[in-house]
């Protein structure tokens, strides 16, 4: 019963970032791109350290996939959002809306 667990979560996983990798080969533009990152990062990455856990138990290894998994998740939306800024400034010479963007500032 583990052993279908296991497969089940590494299935899972594997579909998870199988599927991001197909859908930033096939976005458009650097920000479509960066929305498949995050269920590779999140999703993905919890199911796999799970089945990690899941077999080891909290030994060496399920601790250090769950410390990557942590990471993973708290640090894709600073690289996302560090990532989509450059990108823009790199495009437009500055981060902020432009007036012809059609964005209010109060």
């Amino acid at each position: 019963m583990k052993g279908v667990l296991i497969g089940a979560l590494l299935a899972g996983g594997s579909l998870v970032e199988l599927g991001c990798c197909i859908g930033l080969l096939a976005a458009p533009t650097l920000e479509d791109r960066l929305h498949f990152l995050t269920p590779a990062s999140s999703l993905g990455a919890v199911l796999i350290a799970s089945a990690i856990v899941t077999k080891e138990s909290l030994d060496h290894q399920g601790i250090v996939a769950v410390v990557v998994a942590v990471f993973l998740m708290m640090f894709n939306p600073v690289i996302s959002h560090a990532t989509a800024r450059a990108a823009r400034i790199r495009r437009t010479g500055d981060w902020r809306a432009g007036p012809r963007e059609g964005v209010r500032r109060t």
